[in-house]
This record gives structure tokens, sequence and C-alpha cells, in this order.
């Protein structure tokens, strides 16, 4: 059995081990791949696992004995899925490995944005604190999130666990998805134009689609209260960024908090790159060392069943 892993840096940059992988067959692994190499790297492999790189028809026609795609990630946008049903190809993914650590990343984002722990912390280590007349100071105005309310779009396992931590931080709750679900005690299941509104903070959990790309724009931004939050850790294209900006130059959002961005890595001309409170980290709530070791794990577990006949996580049945 050849084993191929197209772009293996990402999910493991030297600090996990891939034997369990090559315990499994004959693996090669590429810490990144062009996608114009990615048919002449899979060559004759039977099984290759990816985590960006696209997988088209045409790929697949190049490599006539590929059985198997497994993505080292919950997004499967990136393989074309009816092309590899055709040509009897399965495609397994890793569902539901990071979602505590992306709740960490949401509340990390909203912490720094209420607390300002980053500013203040560079402050007293500047001297500031020991020339202070007074025993505390600071630069910004800092938010008790008790009392506010939470707008969660998207309510599934991401957003539902954001939803239990907001309650715990004594937050309102408001969800919206695009069907309605059940939700906790003190939670309401409103539309999205009435979220946007009474919303003190929105928080995205959804995934993109055709219907939602850049949900979020002037539109919508005009709906939310004066001063909001708005947080990201879902995907980049669920903004319009352009307006995005604009509300933070304007003063329309007090804040943004952003794991993610609509082009990754980001370019030099995102105008969130500019805006003011605008807090950006480079797409790593997926990335700490326990989240990425039960990745691999997952993974791992897919090639396994899937060698047994019996494959898991398959996202075109």
């Amino acid at each position: 059995m050849k084993i191929v892993i197209l772009d293996a840096y990402a999910a493991n940059p030297g600090d996990l081990s891939w034997d369990e992988f090559a315990a499994l067959g004959d693996l090669t692994v590429y810490d990144r791949t062009a996608q114009e190499d990615a048919a002449a790297r899979i060559g004759d492999a039977e099984v290759v696992f990816i985590n960006k790189v696209r997988l088209t028809d045409e790929i697949f026609a190049a490599c006539p004995n590929l059985k198997l795609v497994s993505i080292l990630a919950t997004g499967y946008n990136i393989v074309d899925l009816a092309a590899a049903k055709r040509r009897g190809i399965t495609v397994c993914n890793v569902p539901g490995y990071s979602t505590r650590a992306v709740v960490q990343m949401t509340f990390a984002l909203l912490l720094e944005i209420c607390q300002q722990v980053g500013l203040h912390s560079g402050a007293v280590h500047t001297g500031r604190w020991q020339t202070c007349p007074d025993f505390c100071f600071w630069d910004r105005p800092l938010i008790e999130l008790d009392g506010k309310t939470m707008g969660i779009v998207g309510y599934g396992a991401i957003g539902s666990a954001v939803g239990t931590v907001a309650q715990a931080l004594g937050m309102k709750l408001l969800v919206t998805a695009r069907h309605e679900k059940p939700v906790p005690e003190g939670a309401r299941f409103v539309s999205l134009p009435e979220l946007l509104a009474q919303s003190d903070v929105v928080s995205l959990h959804c995934p993109q689609t055709a219907e939602n790309a850049r949900m979020i724009d002037a539109g919508a931004l005009a709906q939310m209260k004066d001063g909001a939050i708005l947080l990201n850790t879902a995907r980049g294209g669920l903004l319009d960024e352009q307006a995005v900006a604009d509300a933070l130059r304007s003063g329309k959002l007090l804040a943004a908090g952003m794991d993610v961005v609509s082009a990754e890595p980001i370019r030099a001309d995102n105008p969130l790159l500019t805006a003011p409170n605008c807090f950006l980290t480079p797409h790593i709530a997926w990335a700490p060392l326990e989240t990425r070791r039960r990745l691999q794990a997952i993974s791992a577990e897919n090639l396994r069943a899937f060698l047994a006949g019996k494959p898991q996580n398959v996202v075109n049945p």
C-alpha cells in the first residue's frame, strides 16, 4: 500500500511523528506541495492525505490507483467529491477534533479585546507601572462580559460549545442557523437580523457556502449595535473584509477578532491589516499540540478502518 502525504508541515512541523502512518504502508511525506505538482507526487499511490491541496477530477484521472483521500482537517470543499465518487474513490475527513481548541481561540480573541492583556503587559514591561503614581492604570477601557449578549451564527458542535462558555461568563445568548435547533435554557433561537440587532458580540461558527459568502457585509454591519464586537474563527469568506474594515474605522464596530481571512496566507493588501482594533491570528485555532495529535490519531484510524473494509468519516457516501 503506497501512502502519500502532500502537505504535512502545517499538521506536523516536527513536534509529532508520522510513524503510525508508516506502519500501515509505504509512506512518502512532503512538507508542502504546489498545486501543479499534486498529480505527479500522488503517482501510483493508493492513499493520499491532504490538508489544503485541492484534488480535482483531472488529478484523479492522472492517478488511477487512488482509492482513498483522507483530509487532515474537517472541511472538505478542496476535493471534487462527485468526481471522486464516480471513480470509486472514498473521501474521509476528521470531524470534531478541534472543537475545544476553536472555542478556546474564540474566547482568547474576545478576552484580549475586553481585557487588553497584551497592551498592558507591554506597558508594564516598558516601566509604566514602576513610575505610575497610583497602584494601577489602564490605557483603554476594559469590558465586563457579564450581562452582555452573545450572538452565535451557526450552532453545530463549536457554536453550541461557545454558547456554553458564554453563558458561564454570565452572557445572554442568541442563536441563529440554517435550521432551527434546540437551545439551552435562557437562550433564544432568532433570525439573523434580530441577532445582529441585539448582540453585543457576534461570533461566526458556520461553514462557508455559496449562499452565505460575504454574509457580513455593509448591510449586515449596519444592522448591528454601535460598538459591537465581531469574531470569526470559522471561514474568512463569510465577511466582506472591506466593509468590516470600514466599520472598524468608523467606530460602528468597537473591535474585531479574526483567526481566518478570505485568502490565506493573508495578502499585503487585505484591508483588515490596517483597520483599527482588529486582532488577527494566522489560522491557529486548530493548532495546539494536543489538537493536532488528536487529528493525526483519527486520520490514522481512518486509514485502518478503510483497510479493514469499514471506512469511517466518509463525506462522499
